[in-house]
Formats: C-alpha cells, structure tokens, sequence
C-alpha cells in the first residue's frame, strides 16, 4: 500500500467535489484546491478544510499528486503550465474521452471514476468501478492502491479502450436521462407529475441486473406495432425534435429487437 498521500485537486466541479470528498474520507490530504473561479475553489476547500486558489502560479508544489478534473480543453494547456516546478510529482487526470498522454513530459496516469456526479449529491465511492492507466508500471500500483482505498471495484484500462468505455457510459447515462428529461417535459405540458415515472425507471434499471438490456427492453418498438406508433408521433407533431428523437429510437429498438431474434 502507498499509504497516505498528499494531493492537490486541479478543478472543483461535480467530479472533483466527490473524488475529493471520498480520498479526504479514505485518509488522503488534500492540500489545495485550484479552480477558475473563486467560489467552486472555495466552497470546495471548505468542504474538505483545505486552502485554495485560482492563480495556477500558486498551486503548491509539493504534492504527491496533482489530480485534474477539468474540461478536456484546458487540460493539457493547465498541465503543460503546472509541470514546471513539480517535475517528480505524479499527474493524473479524470477524463473518460482523453488520452493519457496529453499529461506527457513526465510521471502520468488516469483514475476515471465511471458514474454520474452532481456537488449537491455525494456519493458512496465504494461500489464506482475505477479504471485506471499509468506510464510507469510503479505508478500504476500507486493509483491501483489510491483507487482501492476509496473503491472496491478497481481495474486497469488502457486510454484506447478507454474512450469505448465513456461512449457507452454516454449512451447508459447521458441519453437515457435526456430521453427522461423529453419525458418530464411532455409529462409537464400536460400537468402530469414526473413523480410518476420513478417506480417505472427504477424498475428498468433494477431489471438489468439479472437481463441483458436486449431482453429487458418492451414497448411498441420492440414489435414495430405501426398502430401505436403512429399515434404516439402524431402527439409529437408540434414538437419536431422530441418526434425525430422517437423516430429514431423506435427504429434503433425494433432493428436491435429482429437482430436478436434471427440468432
């Protein structure tokens, strides 16, 4: 085990807040935070009782770890800035999308939590599969070691495979919630509660723990039945992109639905 380690968190947005809080809670120092803007840098520093500051030239240069969760435009840009002075310290970033590589010019590795964050709502780190990447086979073991004090689901992926792994977390988490969100705004049109839907998601999400999400999947799509079909796109007609969102959806499920049953 590397044991307690010294960090520095480069961003303060809704990854960085629970990362953070889940390594200060696993007996790590989190020596500063660094954000653009004083109030995320500030109301994260207090969260974890540490300083903070937005002047890159002032992040502290003596950490074992400097972790970036920024958006993947200013990463290496910030990186490239912060090196100089913290040659021995290891840089890692957060990124689902970004190779590992783009920390280069010297110790590097990746430690991408995959779920879905808000700073209002810290979650429980133990059960977030961590996947992790170093340059240096050391390295490695250090962030296998960091990763497995805050979870128990801990595995090395390589950046290439990486970038699969974050489309179809898109895929799982993003799209599904704004196909809930094109949901809560019918519902809203219509003054029907949202409130409505959470047994039925709930219920949808717990079913694949023990299905495939090929045979979990139901609805008019599934059987192409035209009837219901084309009534359900005439509701939509005043709202042409919720319309070609179900179009395509409908075609996606039916096409996936008639490839399982010819194997």
């Amino acid at each position: 085990m590397t044991g307690r380690m010294d960090i520095v968190l480069v961003g303060a947005g809704n990854l960085a807040t629970n990362l953070g809080y889940a390594l200060k809670s696993a007996g790590h120092r989190i020596l500063q935070v660094y954000s653009r803007t004083e109030e995320s840098a500030s109301t994260l520093a207090g969260l974890l009782q540490c300083g903070y500051t937005t002047v890159p030239e002032a992040v502290v240069p003596e950490a074992d770890m400097y972790v970036f969760s920024v958006k993947d435009s200013v990463l290496k840009p910030l990186a490239d800035k912060l090196r100089e002075g913290r040659e021995e310290a290891l840089f890692v970033h957060t990124a689902g999308s970004m190779d590992m590589d783009v920390l280069d010019g010297g110790r590097r590795g990746v430690l991408y939590p995959m779920q879905t964050f808000s700073k209002s709502r810290l979650v429980d780190f133990r059960h977030i599969p961590c996947f992790v990447e170093a340059a240096e086979a050391a390295d490695l073991a250090i962030l296998k070691d960091l990763a497995g004090s805050v979870s128990d689901s801990v595995h090395e992926l390589s950046s290439e495979d990486r970038k699969y792994l974050h489309l179809a977390a898109v895929f799982c988490c993003n799209f599904a919630n704004h196909c809930c969100a094109i949901g809560a705004e019918i519902l809203e049109r219509h003054g029907i509660p949202f409130e409505v839907m959470r047994l039925l998601i709930k219920e949808t999400a717990d079913k694949l723990g023990s299905l495939s999400p090929r045979e979990a999947q139901t609805g008019p799509a599934v059987r192409y039945d035209v009837n219901v079909i084309s009534r359900q796109r005439e509701l939509l007609a005043d709202i042409p992109e919720f319309q070609k969102v179900y179009d395509m959806m409908s075609e996606g499920i039916h096409k996936m639905s008639e490839e399982r049953n010819t194997k």
